[in-house]
């Protein structure tokens, strides 16, 4: 099991320049402990998550503080931007980093930031696909042809050239289609346990690994990640005291992971007309619920089963989100404990290797 840091909810936990301490430190952190990638999402209008519009911007910041980590989007929303430019940024991030550029790509979640797109919300799938076949052409170095404003057909073709032959790609996954369609095209997943059980994700990576073996690629050669809410520590109570209030602040702003959870437990709800005690008792629900086999909350001890109940899923790596947990100091302090389980689960040269 490869372990990596992933970052999707901060807010800055501080001052006008102080917003980017814990991503530069921990980024910090995880390159000379080993760990072997750093997920940044692409996140609009988002009162929580205002510090990563532009993965590819992040990047090249990081790949000037890191030696060895990948840097790796997670995800580019393709349907908001020309194949271009995103095959532009990712070039300019595996040069800068010499080589260690990784794309996720996604087809949009919610409306309001298609105001950035031409293509209409309810065609975001087929879009991202297509802009995924130009932007790797463009990657590989051919000519694709675009129109411009007054109908001229444009050949495009991008500089500078990425480092890699082949920058990895990952899409993301919900659908049983989405995993199948990835599996066709030979091409890595990201997934995550929001709204379903493992037992009713394993299914969706079986028809991922059948589907790269029918399409001609090896199945054991695709990369599933998982991203997982991670917060560990040396005792399991002071872990749950600890992360108790954040994790329920966490939950109050993202309503629709507590609805996915509360759906994937067998109770169809909604929580628009809850009263706050009924809300703060879910939460509690919620977090008990997150805490047993959705996230990596506990010890590197106490976690064991969970990991191994992935592996055995068919998971390859676990994307450990850190920053629901909106306490620089907390979350520095747990890194140390996500290494100590890396070691444990990995036993990886570079593991074994670094400082």
């Amino acid at each position: 099991m490869k372990f990596s840091l992933f970052y999707f909810d901060g807010d800055g936990l501080g001052a006008s320049g102080q917003r980017y301490r814990l991503l530069m430190d921990s980024a910090r952190f995880a390159d000379a402990k080993g760990l072997t990638a750093l997920w940044l999402p692409e996140r609009h209008f988002h009162a929580f998550g205002g510090l990563y519009p532009n993965p590819s911007t992040l990047h090249a910041a990081l790949s000037m503080i890191t030696r060895r980590i990948q840097l790796r989007s997670g995800s580019i929303v393709l349907p908001l931007h020309h194949p271009v430019r995103v095959a532009e940024e990712v070039a300019v991030v595996d040069n800068l980093s010499q080589g260690r550029a990784g794309v996720a790509i996604a087809s949009g979640w919610t409306r309001d930031e298609f105001v950035l797109s031409q293509t209409p919300h309810g065609s975001r799938r087929s879009a991202m696909w297509r802009a995924y076949d130009q932007v790797t052409r463009l990657l590989a170095g051919e000519s694709v042809g675009f129109e411009d404003a007054d109908g001229n057909r444009v050949e495009a073709k991008t500089l500078p050239r990425p480092v890699q032959p082949r920058v990895p790609f990952w899409v993301a996954c919900q659908s049983t289609e989405t995993f199948v369609e990835a599996g066709r095209r030979g091409i890595n997943v990201l997934t995550a346990l929001l709204g379903e059980t493992l037992e009713s994700l394993a299914p969706k990576i079986a028809a991922y690994r059948q589907s790269l073996e029918k399409h001609g690629h090896d199945p054991a050669s695709g990369t599933v990640t998982i991203m997982v809410h991670t917060f560990l520590g040396q005792d399991e109570e002071t872990v749950r005291a600890k992360v108790q209030g954040p994790f329920s602040h966490y939950l109050k702003t993202h309503y629709h992971l507590l609805e996915g959870l509360a759906r994937s437990m067998g109770l169809d709800i909604t929580l628009d007309h809850f009263s706050e005690d009924d809300l703060d008792s879910l939460i509690r629900f919620g977090i008990d619920g997150f805490i047993k086999g959705r996230s990596l909350i506990g010890t590197p001890e106490s976690v064991g089963g969970t990991v191994e109940a992935l592996a055995a899923a068919g998971i390859d790596e676990i994307a450990c989100l850190i920053d629901f947990v909106q306490d620089y100091d907390l979350v520095m302090e747990g890194l140390p404990h996500v290494v100590a389980l890396a070691r444990r689960h990995a036993g990886t040269a570079a593991l074994a290797q670094a400082v």
